[in-house]
């Protein structure tokens, strides 16, 4: 049997990661431990309890305004003493986070071997987004086997240096997730139709673009009160802050904090369309039908702008109110972008990257 040892700790990796707990558990060859940071406690176990997984350690690293200098400090300290104690054979980490990062090293240091799990992603600005775009260049120099989502992100690996047989190309888990819950049928869920789905959390984002993207929520919504839009507030007060500030008092604008992960899947399925700076949803949506308008300046995801179901949008307030107009009118470009389109796999990448590591 082969210890893998899965560390993850915010919503995000869980969702990705929870499925491949799932199929290495199911694997004969494999034996997995789960071992999580709680960078972000609440709604890492919504994620959790939804796909029956029990941590075997929890490093319970959250504090209010944690700086990232102070995060990675911890994170570092407390992993390097659970691997000694753990001992796994392999680290597999996810995506691009702070805990993703300091994971890998903490593994690179006790000399255990890393699977990365969407590896390949870039933007081309360390910038943006920031920290997750560096976190992930580090985190590759740090990977044995990579595990690419598209063979874009294959592509972007191999021009770094990347030897062939180290990346399998296998699908985003994402889509395992999101099929996991499809299955489950939908919650209950207190929505006004027809309604725009909007999220805002990227940490680049905080201060003007958050507050472009208030006022231009808040524009369409006087113009159009026939349309409704649900925000999905982020818990962290930089994010939370300006969108209370500015569109509370708007009645066509419900603020919700963020639901748990089937009841976001379901809202978005619902949606009209959606207007988020989230990587998730750039991958999630178009497998619902549903247009994404992505409110940042670069993405790592390109496959879903070449296919026309995501429209990279900017931060400016003008560009952000113009592009949900041209959408609310519907027309020709709203149905081109809201065709399903299985850009990110089949939902079975899960199963192949078990099978990648106990080969």
């Amino acid at each position: 049997m082969r210890k893998v040892l899965a560390i993850f700790g915010t919503r995000p990796e869980a969702i990705k990661l929870a499925p491949v707990v799932r199929a290495c558990r199911a694997h004969p060859e494999l034996e997995v431990k789960v071992l999580v940071t709680a960078q972000h406690k609440e709604m890492l176990y919504q994620v959790l309890d939804l796909f029956d997984i029990e941590p075997d350690r929890d490093l319970d690293i959250m504090s209010e305004r944690q700086t990232l200098p102070g995060l990675s400090a911890k994170l570092l300290e407390r992993l390097q003493a659970a691997l000694d104690e753990i001992r796994p054979d392999i680290v597999m980490v996810q995506g691009d986070t702070t805990t993703t990062f300091i994971g890998a090293l903490s593994a690179f240091y006790a000399r255990v071997p890393v699977a990365h799990v969407e590896a390949g992603l870039r933007s081309g600005d360390k910038s943006h987004p920031f920290p997750e775009e560096l976190n992930r260049v580090m985190t590759s120099s740090l990977t044995d086997i990579h595990f690419a989502p598209t063979e874009s992100a294959r592509r972007n690996l191999l021009a770094e240096g990347v030897g062939d047989g180290r990346i399998q190309v296998v699908g985003n888990t994402v889509i395992d997730s999101l099929k996991y819950i499809l299955r489950a049928g939908p919650p209950k869920i207190e929505a006004c139709d027809p309604f725009i789905l909007v999220t805002a959390h990227r940490r680049e984002n905080w201060g003007r673009p958050i507050e472009n993207l208030c006022h231009a929520v808040r524009a369409v919504a006087e113009r159009r009160p026939d349309i409704n839009f649900i925000f999905s507030v982020h818990k962290n007060p930089a994010a939370r802050e300006p969108v209370e500030r500015l569109l509370s008092s708007v009645p066509a604008v419900n603020l919700i904090d963020a639901p748990d992960y089937d009841e976001f899947v379901h809202l978005m399925d619902r949606a009209q369309f959606v207007l988020s700076d989230s990587g998730g949803v750039q991958e999630e949506a178009p497998a619902l039908g549903k247009p994404v308008l992505i409110f940042r300046r670069t993405t790592e995801r390109p496959e879903g702008i070449e296919a026309g179901a995501v429209k990279l949008i900017g931060d400016e307030r003008a560009a952000i109110e113009s592009s949900v107009v041209a959408l609310l009118e519907g027309g020709a470009e709203y149905k081109r972008m809201s065709r399903t389109r299985d850009l990110y796999g089949d939902g079975r990448a899960s199963e192949r990257i078990a099978e990648g590591i106990a080969n």
